[in-house]
């Protein structure tokens, strides 16, 4: 069986990229990508104390990823995607890192309907990445024109106006009003595809 190679998007102080570390063994290796110098120096120093010797924290962006073409087989990511004001270039970065045949198996905030920026804004108080999140139906969109296939979008929780009625009443938000246009369509959500494996040659024919 061969070595699984596990990049993380956003890694930020590391735990996921530890824990993938763990996963695949010694023969395996599992990368972090984060921006922050704060963020990496944290994750350097969890590597440290677990002695993971096949994890690695880079550095740059999740719209730029710093590793080869064809030279991962999962990408994971928690809640970081949809922060991103490029997501088609990310989304084209995943599938351009991915081997063929790797795996896009990460967890985001996404939409369901229609909801108008101050909306959003109200609901941003309480659930912090929801800002950038997209339509479920849009993300599918996304992904599909990055090159990406078997997409699944699958709800993992559905955020309803009465889990922040407290919270966002106490904010000066009249949560009734917005009730309507909010209520059902925020979810967490693991978000999935495959990047297609390559045909394999059959005959002369196919290799010309």
């Amino acid at each position: 069986m061969r070595a699984k190679i596990v990049l993380d998007l956003g890694s930020g102080g590391g735990i996921d990229v530890l824990l993938s570390a763990q996963r695949v063994g010694r023969t395996g290796k599992a990368y972090g990508l984060d921006m922050t110098d704060e963020m990496l120096a944290l994750a350097n120093e969890n590597k440290r104390k677990a002695d993971a010797k096949n994890a690695e924290f880079l550095k740059g962006e999740i719209e730029s990823i710093p590793l080869p073409d064809n030279s991962v087989d999962v990408i994971i990511s928690n809640c970081v995607i949809n922060l991103s004001r490029d997501k088609n270039r990310v989304l084209r970065e995943a599938f351009r890192v991915l081997k063929p045949g790797g795996r896009f198996a990460i967890s985001d905030v996404v939409t369901r309907g229609d909801i108008n920026d101050e909306i959003r804004k109200s609901m941003l108080l309480w659930v912090g990445c929801v800002a950038g999140a997209l339509d479920e139906n849009e993300y599918e969109s996304k992904l599909k024109a990055a090159g990406f296939g078997e997409i699944t979008i699958e709800p993992t929780r559905i955020y309803r106006v009465d889990d922040a009625r407290e919270f966002l009443s106490a904010a000066g938000v009249d949560v009734d009003a917005i009730a309507p246009q909010v209520d059902g369509k925020f979810m967490s959500a693991f978000v999935r595809a495959v990047k297609p494996a390559e045909k394999s040659c059959c005959g002369p024919s196919c290799c010309n």
